[in-house]
């Protein structure tokens, strides 16, 4: 029984190193191990209640999943990361819906983007945070995070999408035009496949940014809890292990959805090639 699982363990570890992904490991798992180390350094160093050093933060997070106290907004982190969640996922979802077709028409007919580009240049500089009070009192506090996070993600989404159609390569658009190809069926054979790693990009760059937004409108107002939430209500309370623990749970949750996009674009790249 023992050789069988030995010879499994060497299997997997040879197929690790030829796919050059068991370095990969090794190198993160350094940059973690030094990360962590440098962390509980400078906890020690600085010795303030301000700074806990990881262990300490640890044991916040494993308690904030089985402990609440509803009297002064800390809910369980099961039900702040299920609130953040589905603003990040409904928010993220109505810009990518939106940004796609506007930036593919923009970045296909001269005269859209003639139209379109100097309003996107008026609002793309405005910070997304700064809409925060406008949306939570215009829309109120439980739908208005979810447009701040709209805007946080709309822009890289459209402006990578108008980019990766403004460059496709003009001698593919001349052949297909020479072999008879309507215009339609260049923007769906010859455009849209070569305009897919732009769009991946900026969706990864929207989930970053979008991130960043909902953590900002939870902290400044939003009602229903979600992390950001969590992270002021224990700052207030000057409890900064279970601060920093939300923390942990925003980082934990950005590298997830990162990754998802990631894969997406795996399963998506081949199309390219079509």
């Amino acid at each position: 029984m023992s050789t069988t699982i030995s010879s499994r363990v060497r299997k997997r570890l040879v197929f690790f190193v030829r796919k050059g992904k068991f370095s990969d490991f090794i190198v993160m798992a350094l940059s973690i191990g030094v990360f962590l180390a440098l962390w509980y350094i400078a906890s020690d160093l600085l010795h303030t209640v301000y700074f806990p050093n990881p262990s300490t933060v640890f044991d916040a997070l494993m308690n904030s999943f089985t402990y609440s106290n509803p009297q002064v907004g800390v809910l369980l982190m099961g039900q702040n990361i299920a609130a953040s969640m589905t603003r990040f996922l409904e928010g993220f979802a109505l810009a990518f819906i939106v940004a796609l077709p506007v930036g593919l028409l923009m970045g296909y007919l001269r005269y859209a983007y003639d139209v379109g580009s100097p309003i996107v240049e008026i609002f793309r500089p405005i910070p997304p945070i700064a809409w925060v009070p406008f949306f939570i009192i215009l829309l109120g506090p439980l739908v208005g995070p979810i447009w701040v996070i709209f805007l946080g993600a709309f822009f890289p989404i459209l402006s990578n999408v108008i980019f990766g159609v403004r460059s496709v390569d003009n001698t593919l658009l001349d052949a297909a035009k020479t072999l008879g190809a309507k215009r339609i069926t260049i923007f769906s054979k010859v455009v849209l496949p070569y305009t897919i790693p732009f769009i991946m990009a900026g969706v990864t760059i929207g989930v970053g940014i979008a991130w960043m937004c909902i953590v900002a409108a939870e902290m400044l107002g939003a009602e229903g809890g979600g992390v950001g939430s969590y992270i002021r209500v224990n700052s207030d309370l000057n409890n900064f292990p279970a601060m920093f623990a939300g923390m942990v749970v925003i980082a934990a949750l950005g590298l997830i959805t990162l990754g998802v996009a990631r894969l997406l674009e795996k399963q998506v790249s081949p199309w390219r090639g079509k």
